[in-house]
């Protein structure tokens, strides 16, 4: 679906309600309360990228995020199929990050 039709979406009234009600039900964003951050939300985010499926669009599940979440950490896992959120060992907290395949695969070779 080319970007102009998909941009519609998000220009109708009904978008807007429910976006609206969105914040209002969940006014703080979702990724800075992981890490202990009280962040007002000014963005409604489908979890899972709707790509254009109008079905999605609609009825896809939503989270409030900030600007700096939305334009940053959830672009960046949209496109790199991972988090690279640094918890407080110094290691990727997200499983799926590259470093923590690599250590998986280590310690199944050395339990062999």
């Amino acid at each position: 679906m080319p970007s102009r039709v998909r941009q519609k979406l998000y220009d109708t009234k009904r978008w807007r309600r429910l976006a609206a009600q969105q914040l209002r039900l969940h006014p703080l964003c979702v990724r800075c309360l992981v890490h202990n951050e009280i962040v007002p939300a000014t963005i409604v985010d489908h979890v899972i990228p709707h790509r254009g499926n109008v079905n999605l669009f609609w009825c896809g599940e939503l989270q409030s995020l900030c600007l700096l979440c939305h334009t940053g950490s959830k672009q960046f896992e949209e496109k790199n199929g991972f988090d690279n959120t640094i918890g407080n060992d110094g290691w990727p907290v997200d499983p799926r990050h590259p470093s923590n395949r690599i250590e998986k695969q280590k310690l199944k070779t050395e339990m062999k």
